[in-house]
């Protein structure tokens, strides 16, 4: 992959070490093998297990020959209905606890004689290699009584339901009348979009190391939600919280499919109890494809009406999503069209079809990726019919407030990031007219499209402990995915406390540390944040106290007189001590704060609050990071060919606690955008719901070849409603990806496609 480095507009952000691209701190020990992985951790008589998956999408288990299984040698137990121990099934989801929404499906596996979808786990071989395990699951001979199945998510569109809101995810929106302002508008388009399944293909497969010593079970397991895993796992197993421990330093790379627990994860602790062995399942690739959820197709419409200068009189969103009867929850397809253009009227509709196939789950910008295509796209549509450059008619419905319920932005600088991003990709050598470019033999296009993704943040636990030798350790359990959170947070907290990044030291990844968000929503940097910024000053008032007891020099300073600087506090113009001094004098060896209560009820009521706090800042703000996607691509007239040349992303994604993270996070969305765009599609057989390509082989995501030189700019400017001013940066680079490809592709040639992928039989003429 060729990618160029881009600084980010020069600001002073206050600091010495946030906005710097410092190495991530666990890169040593991934490069050089020393990182342990879920399926990596050694355990004595480890034992591996296989799953067996089911071949039928609805039907009753009659009867499980396990008896060939059982004489493969090395076999320990074949585990089925008939002999597993039973489990208490997952919870129902509660809007009162968050941590219920963790249930990738709410099947009872090996608990029950049912089949819910083509690909369930039916039955789990165990053996002592992996090999075994394997020939033996192949060995399993599971018959079914088959029960009628609904699996075609095309053919049942017209049985969709709306979909219900919740507190998190909005359903429709209305404002005006949008259908009859758009059927009465000078110019107008009204377009049918789809889009694909798509599947997880993380570098690390799913995979659990489970082991039990009494009523006491430890779980190494490749999950982007430690603590939600915990509470689930007790649940399930009926054991105390505290007797559930989940470690995971390192995943492989989770874009929400590690954000639930899946059948692998369940089974493997289920196996370790049932053997008295610990107990490792590693899906195959096919495996997490049979268990574990991808991303919705979709069905959006597109309609909007404009003025003859290219003002939006009307805008309409809608879409039709599946979820499996057995779980899944919808995607917020319509999301960004609450926010990004200025519309007096404006109708947005999800609905939802249920079906009898695996349960969705989120996947990177969940509901956005796919909803930027369709409203990107569109919004192009409407510049041609216009006359209008596309970026041009962006511009002139950029709304000052949130278009639906005149909202305030904490934040939002669209305009700029679209200015910079013109002048450094050379948008104004584009030429208007499609085919007019070319290259040689090649057809040469450019297509622009809009980044949007909302902002969150949830209550973390942070521990911070300053030692006599001016080191810094913090504690938090937050995961780690590849975006590196521990350099992050240590930045954040050296300059905060005045120390060198090298004197911090960041523990997570464990379920025993102080309890912190899931890594999703692109949340987690900013939600830690806050909460390490407020232990920050509470362990400088601690010190600044301790000062005050010891005949310091800052014994008559008020906190707000004191700042923190090289090793220690200091007057803003005046004497001071390092800590190292204040701490010798006091006697201690260290000292250490908290924020945040995450054992017993002080947990519940901590978490109810910060809820609270956080619903109410969100009915007076919106708040999101939002960019502009430019893409440069080139398509053989003969062949039908598509190759992205080159691309620049430029984003409003607040404060940029490390520049060359930051672009590696948003250079990896945009590679993921290709993919969605260009190639990915997960094809589903409609008569019996079986995923027919569930492999690499099959399912194509993007090599190096298919990857253009990849600029990012970002305008680092913050949010000042937001700790730190962050706003969040994994998801937002895939939004507006697909249709930046798609219109691209239109400029190129004259085709407009508006089926994902764009594939070359979509290309050429016919």
């Amino acid at each position: 992959m060729t990618v160029t480095e881009a600084p980010s507009l020069p600001r002073d952000i206050g600091g010495k070490n946030v906005g710097r691209p410092i190495d991530r701190v666990d890169g040593p020990a991934k490069t050089t093998g020393a990182a342990r992985y879920a399926a990596e951790y050694p355990y004595p008589d480890l034992a591996h297990a296989a799953l067996v998956h089911a071949t039928v999408s609805r039907a009753r288990i009659t009867a499980v020959d396990t008896a060939a299984a059982r004489e493969v040698p090395g076999v320990i137990a074949v585990l089925t209905h008939e002999n597993a121990p039973a489990l208490k099934p997952p919870p129902a989801v509660s809007p009162l606890n968050l941590s219920t929404l963790v249930s990738g499906t709410s099947v009872n596996y090996l608990g029950t004689d049912e089949v819910h979808w083509n690909g369930q786990p039916v039955a789990v071989v165990v053996a002592e290699s992996l090999d075994a395990a394997r020939e033996a699951a192949a060995l399993v001979r599971p018959a079914y009584a088959e029960l009628p199945a609904i699996v075609d998510f095309t053919a049942h569109e017209d049985e969709a339901a709306p979909q219900k809101g919740n507190m998190i995810m909005p359903g429709g929106a209305r404002k005006g009348d949008a259908e009859a302002a758009v059927a009465t508008a000078p110019v107008s388009v009204d377009l049918r979009f789809t889009t694909p399944p798509y599947n997880h293909n993380a570098i690390e497969p799913h995979a659990t190391t489970a082991a039990w010593d009494g009523d006491r079970l430890t779980v190494h397991d490749s999950t982007q939600n430690i603590d939600w895993l915990r509470r689930h796992l007790a649940l399930r197993f009926a054991i105390p919280l505290d007797a559930v421990r989940v470690i995971a330093p390192y995943v492989g790379g989770g874009f929400g499919g590690k954000g639930m627990v899946w059948a692998g994860t369940i089974i493997a602790a289920l196996a370790a109890r049932a053997t008295g062995r610990p107990v490792r399942l590693a899906l195959t690739r096919e495996g997490v494809y049979r268990t574990v959820g991808g991303r919705t197709p979709s069905i959006q419409r597109v309609a909007l009406g404009a003025d003859a200068d290219g003002r939006l009189t009307a805008l309409v969103h809608t879409s039709v999503t599946r979820r499996g009867h057995v779980g899944g929850g919808p995607e917020q397809v319509t999301s960004q069209s609450r926010h990004l253009y200025d519309a007096p009227n404006i109708l947005l509709e999800q609905k939802i079809v249920e079906l009898g196939l695996l349960s969705n789950t989120p996947m990177r910008a969940p509901g956005e990726s796919i909803g930027t295509f369709a409203l990107e796209s569109a919004v192009d549509e409407l510049a041609g019919r216009l006359g209008l450059d596309p970026i041009e008619l962006r511009m002139r419905n950029e709304p000052s407030r949130n278009p639906i319920d005149g909202k305030r932005f904490s934040h939002r600088m669209l305009r700029e990031a679209y200015a910079l991003g013109a002048e450094r990709f050379g948008w104004s050598a584009r030429t208007p007219e499609p085919g007019s470019m070319r290259d040689g033999r090649w057809l040469v296009g450019m297509g622009v499209a809009t980044a949007y993704h909302p902002s969150l943040q949830f209550a973390a636990n942070v521990t911070v402990r300053l030692s006599a030798d001016g080191t810094v350790l913090i504690r938090c359990g937050m995961q780690e995915m590849g975006m590196g959170v521990a350099t992050a947070q240590a930045q954040i907290a050296a300059d905060a406390l005045g120390v060198p990044f090298t004197a911090v030291r960041v523990e997570y990844g464990d379920s025993t540390l102080p309890v912190a968000p899931g890594a999703g929503g692109s949340m987690q940097t900013a939600s830690v944040a806050a909460s390490l910024l407020a232990a920050s000053e509470k362990l400088k008032r601690s010190v600044l106290a301790l000062a005050r007891r010891t005949g310091s020099p800052l014994r008559a300073r008020r906190p707000e007189a004191v700042e923190a600087r090289d090793g220690g506090l200091w007057e803003k113009a005046g004497p001071g001590e390092t800590y190292a001094a204040i701490l010798a004098r006091a006697g201690r060896e260290h000292i250490e704060v908290a924020v945040g209560a995450d054992r017993g009820v002080g947990a519940a009521v901590g978490q109810a609050r910060f809820m609270g706090k956080v619903l109410l800042d969100r009915r007076r703000w919106v708040k999101a990071a939002c960019g502009a996607q430019f893409c440069e691509v080139r398509v053989d007239p003969d062949t039908g060919e598509v190759r992205v040349s080159r691309w620049l992303g430029s984003f409003d994604v607040g404060t940029v606690v490390n520049a060359k993270t930051a672009a590696s996070q948003l250079r990896g969305g945009i590679v993921m955008g290709i993919g969605m765009a260009l190639s990915e599609e997960t094809l589903v057989d409609p008569r019996n719901g079986r995923i027919m390509n569930p492999n690499l082989a099959g399912y194509h995501v993007p090599v190096h070849a298919d990857v253009p030189p990849i600029d990012i700019c970002y305008l680092d400017e913050p949010d000042p409603t937001m700790p730190l001013g962050l706003v969040g940066i994994g998801e937002v680079g895939i939004t507006g990806v697909a249709a930046a490809i798609a219109n691209a592709v239109h400029h190129a040639t004259g085709r407009r496609v508006r089926d994902l992928p764009i594939t070359l039989d979509r290309v050429l003429p016919g």
